[in-house]
């Protein structure tokens, strides 16, 4: 296990695996949110070690969780690059006739830590939690809307099925990747435009297996009556433990001190 991309489950008895899928789905969002409402240096810290103390529970392998950061890592340049050209402030050095201002550093900075953040959060809760829960999980939030006649089950049941594939679209690209170069492929020389032809032979194989499974799922899931219409029961319900009620108030007093560290500090 290299990499732990969003929607990988690994079956455990810990107790953050054992928490209501409702409530790991909110606490997510309330720590994805945080950093946005509070983007300081203290409520950085404290939110970063939550995060790290919810991982040791969750028994989840540290190398395979920082490399997953690597799958960001173009996106977190392009972010800091713009925002250390593009915010305003106190020049610190002088690019031509661009300047690159201490605000900028600040900035950049704060949007790489929020985007990690983000994966990192996202990747805890797969980890923790099934497709199947997941699927419940979301059904449970999104209920009410089933009164307006929206299709609750079918986006419940497309949003589990995505991110169940994430980790296999990956799988395949790595596996891809290496039969092109014990091909002879060359990958990582060249200039831009040579780079990107190269990449050809490697993307290809890629939409079209994702097809081909898309279509295979289909048929497999008419074969079984699959109709998400029809009102299903569960084998097991949701409901809500003491545990899972202690968690929501360590979760909210979390969130509270780094709102009240980003305002007092």
């Amino acid at each position: 296990m290299n990499l732990l991309l969003p929607g990988t489950y690994v079956a455990a008895n810990t107790v953050v695996h054992r928490l209501d899928p409702r409530l790991k789905m909110a606490a997510s969002l309330l720590l994805m949110t945080v950093p946005f409402a509070a983007p300081g240096l203290p409520s950085a810290l404290v939110l970063s070690a939550f995060v790290g103390i919810v991982a040791v529970l969750a028994a989840v392998p540290a190398l395979p969780l920082l490399r997953t950061l690597r799958t960001i890592f173009w996106l977190g340049l392009f972010m800091f690059v713009f925002y250390l050209f593009t915010t305003p402030g106190h020049a610190a050095v002088n690019v031509g006739s661009l300047a690159i201002t201490w605000e900028g550093l600040l900035a950049g900075g704060t949007q790489i830590y929020r985007l990690c953040l983000l994966v990192v959060v996202a990747v805890l809760t797969t980890f923790t939690t099934s497709p199947s829960q997941l699927t419940h999980g979301v059904e449970a939030v999104l209920g009410p809307f089933d009164r307006l006649g929206l299709p609750i089950r079918e986006l419940a049941m497309v949003l589990t099925i995505s991110l169940r594939f994430v980790p296999t679209v990956f799988e395949e690209l790595d596996k891809i990747v290496k039969a092109q170069q014990a091909r002879g492929m060359d990958l990582r020389t060249g200039n831009p435009w040579q780079r990107v032809r190269n990449t050809v032979p490697v993307f290809v194989p890629i939409f079209v297996a994702a097809l081909r499974r898309a279509e295979e799922l289909a048929m497999a899931m008419e074969a079984r009556g699959f109709r998400g219409t029809h009102r299903r029961t569960r084998l097991n319900r949701l409901s809500l433990t003491y545990a899972d009620l202690a968690a929501s108030l360590i979760v909210l007093s979390v969130a509270a001190a780094a709102f009240w560290l980003d305002r007092w500090l």
